[in-house]
């Protein structure tokens, strides 16, 4: 239907989380009609740029520039508190609250029998290791109010009790079913604020 060129960028595009076939065809097509040739090559820039860039963080194993990241590197954090969130969107959704002041763990991902998805899959390994270094005195679990999320949230508090350090679970001010990264600040905020021990 479309030159080969054409077919393969709507392809690369549909590829992405959220893009369908119909979707993909109007960014391809707005690249191609509308995007001078110079802001084409800034965006590829921009995306090989970030690939080549980007790590995952030593200590809280979310995506950053520089190793520790600036939030495990800033020594206005509470390091006693380590909030568990599912992706990086999560952090970024948590910081815009501007409530928050402890670190977090990002697990990227979170359990999924289903989908083949174990606890090796994502970091919680890791997490055990930062809590048993005795300086963490709470967990906070914000993984995302899915069936999944939920059941990542108990295998881990299971985990951490025998530890000693207090874990608790934000409130449910999101909607079940709903993920973080669309929650507003408000919502956010008391769903911190609404924590419960597990």
């Amino acid at each position: 239907m479309h030159a080969p060129p054409i077919e393969r960028l709507i392809e690369k595009f549909e590829q992405l989380p959220g893009i369908g076939r119909k979707s993909a065809e109007r960014i391809a097509f707005y690249i191609l009609d509308k995007m001078s040739k110079e802001k084409a090559e800034d965006m590829a820039n921009a995306i090989i740029y970030a690939k080549n860039n980007i790590m995952f963080c030593d200590v809280c194993q979310n995506l950053t520039d520089v190793n520790p990241c600036r939030i495990c590197g800033s020594l206005k954090r509470d390091v006693s508190v380590i909030c568990v969130v599912e992706s990086p969107k999560d952090v970024s959704a948590i910081e815009r609250t501007k409530e928050y002041r402890g670190l977090y763990h990002v697990l990227h991902g979170c359990l999924s029998p289903m989908d083949g998805i174990s606890p090796d899959d994502i970091r919680i390994k890791e997490l055990l290791l930062r809590v048993s270094s005795g300086v963490v005195k709470e967990v906070i679990l914000a993984t995302n109010p899915t069936v999944n999320g939920t059941a990542t949230a108990v295998y881990i508090s299971k985990l951490l009790h025998p530890m000693g350090v207090k874990v608790t679970r934000i409130a449910h001010g999101i909607p079940v079913g709903g993920d973080l990264e669309y929650a507003d600040e408000v919502t956010l905020v008391k769903a911190l604020e609404g924590r419960q021990e597990m």
